[in-house]
Formats: C-alpha cells, structure tokens, sequence
C-alpha cells in the first residue's frame, strides 16, 4: 500500500527527471549554437579557415567576465569541436549530457562518433564510463 511519502516521493522524482531533461536540452542547444557562432566567424565565408587562438582567448576572458565560469578558452574549443562533430542540431540525443558530447567529439571519425552517441544511449553509460570505453 502506498503511503502519502511515496506518492510524494514519485511526484518529486519524476519533476526533478523532468528539470534535468530541460535543462539538459537547453544546455545542449546553447553549446552547439556558441560552438556554430565561433565556427561560423573563423571561417568567414571560407571552406576552411585558420582561427587565431587568440580570438579564442579573448572571447572567453569577456565571457568569463560577463558570465562567470564555464566559457573559458578549453569550454569555447570544446563548443566549437561539438558543433564541428554534430552539425545537426535536430540530430542530438536529448538523454546525452554535455559530459558525454564533449568526450564523443574527440573522436575524429564519424564512425566511431556515431557509435558512442549509440551505445552511451542505448547502455545508459555514464560519462565516467564512456571515458572508460
């Protein structure tokens, strides 16, 4: 028989699932767009373009400044890496974090990308696991 704590119980797991999933997905979608505004601007209308680390730099000093952490130069590479590696927003899966993006974008095949998105998700790998693999 249920108790008035389960009951409460279930309804605050289930909102807290909920906030993690929003968040999770807005965290994704601000991270490619950041990433596709640097890769965007370094290419300049170019097929490939040489980007100053500099610029970089700079950028994450005034992000730093304005946002606090989390744009720093080694996040803004990782951004720009993510949006490089998954182009397509729509193609992200929502139940991957920004910890397992950001290892999957290492990857330098496609191949091997779209592999770890698969077995992350469909193992429930945590980000320490997926390190592991």
């Amino acid at each position: 028989m249920m108790t008035l704590f389960d009951d409460i119980k279930i309804i605050i797991t289930a909102a807290r699932s909920q906030a993690f999933r929003a968040v999770n997905s807005l965290l994704l979608t601000t991270y490619w767009q950041i990433g596709k505004c640097v890769v965007e601007d370094e290419q300049a209308g170019k097929v490939r373009a040489k980007y100053g680390e500099a610029t970089l730099k700079i950028l994450a000093e005034k992000l730093t400044l304005e946002f606090g952490k989390g744009f720093d130069f080694t996040n803004l590479t990782n951004m720009r890496k993510f949006y490089i590696a998954f182009p397509k927003l729509d193609a992200l899966r929502q139940e991957l974090s920004w910890t397992h993006y950001r290892i999957i974008s290492r990857q330098a095949s496609e191949e091997k990308r779209l592999f770890y998105v698969q077995e992350a998700a469909d193992c429930g790998w945590s980000g320490r696991q997926l390190e592991r693999k």
